[in-house]
């Protein structure tokens, strides 16, 4: 291959469908036919894939149980001038998926790891959620249990992002009763099956989406999206000013503890509301030199 090291082989990180099988890559299906091997999850699953495109290369599995042990074994063919290719079930490799101890041996042994792009869940589900995607947070699968499921989504309450979650079908409706309970009444998207033959999407307030879900069989791969926290107005240069005056009137205080008490009650970051208070305080020294 063109790209390949002349001692080293190189590892492939190859992103392929989530559903449709024409999603994928001219470049993912050239690597595929090329490298010597390809790792992956199912090797049933992964063979469905290759047998499509008429891919012949051997597979070999690499699944969360043996990624550690089989990695090793991995690493040393690509010492040895192999190169492979790294796939997992379905989308971009490492995403909830293993693949990260065999990519971290590899470069720690020197070998060159490429990514071969392509087909993401976590991307396709937000990019049609209508929710705001300039910036989100992904966290993997929720826990399983309740309790626990509660106490994470706690940690998540004030993060003002997109939050995007992989949830099972069976639990897709305890998930959102805990969302509606712990994080209230937010606009949520929940994407089913996306690409296949009964791709949906239901979007809007999580109560209507509970509604919608209950007392129905849900099936397919779901990623949910949840509406992060509203966004804090931003205080005014003037409010800080106002508060500054009254704090002084109640007490002497250095300027950084000063400015420490005034961004802890407004929730501010400290460096802007010092910066703020160290000028207010030099003005206010000029003026009193100047006897205004």
């Amino acid at each position: 291959m063109s790209d390949e090291q002349t001692k080293k082989g190189t590892l492939y990180l190859v992103s392929t469908p989530i559903g449709n099988l024409e999603d994928i890559t001219l470049r993912a299906l050239r690597v595929l036919k090329e490298v010597d091997l390809i790792a992956c999850e199912d090797t049933r699953r992964t063979g469905t894939l290759l047998g499509h495109y008429g891919i012949r290369t051997p597979l070999t599995s690499l699944y969360d149980e043996i990624e550690r042990k089989k990695g090793e074994v991995l690493v040393e063919k690509l010492l040895d001038g192999r190169s492979l290719a790294y796939v997992s079930d379905a989308g971009t490799p490492l995403i909830s998926d293993p693949g990260y101890h065999l990519v971290r041996r590899a470069i720690e042994a020197g070998v060159s790891v490429v990514p071969v792009p392509g087909p993401s869940a976590v991307i396709t589900a937000l990019s049609v959620s209508a929710l705001p995607s300039e910036s989100f947070a992904f966290f993997g699968f929720l826990p399983e249990k309740a309790g626990r499921r509660q106490t994470f989504l706690r940690t998540l309450e004030d993060l003002p992002m997109t939050l995007v979650f992989y949830e099972s079908p069976r639990r897709i409706l305890d998930a959102l009763r805990d969302v509606r309970e712990i994080l209230g009444e937010r606009h949520v998207a929940v994407t089913r099956e996306l690409t296949k033959v009964f791709e949906e999407v239901l979007r809007g307030p999580v109560d209507d989406l509970i509604a919608k879900l209950e007392g129905g069989v849900v099936k397919g791969e779901i990623t949910l999206l949840v509406e992060g926290a509203p966004r804090k107005p931003a205080a005014k240069d003037g409010e800080i000013e106002a508060l500054c005056r009254q704090m002084e009137q109640q007490g002497e205080f250095s300027t950084r503890d000063l400015a420490a008490r005034i961004a802890e009650q407004l929730d501010l970051p400290r460096k802007r509301v010092y910066d703020l208070v160290v000028k207010l305080r030099a003005s206010r020294e000029e003026d009193e030199k100047a006897g205004i």
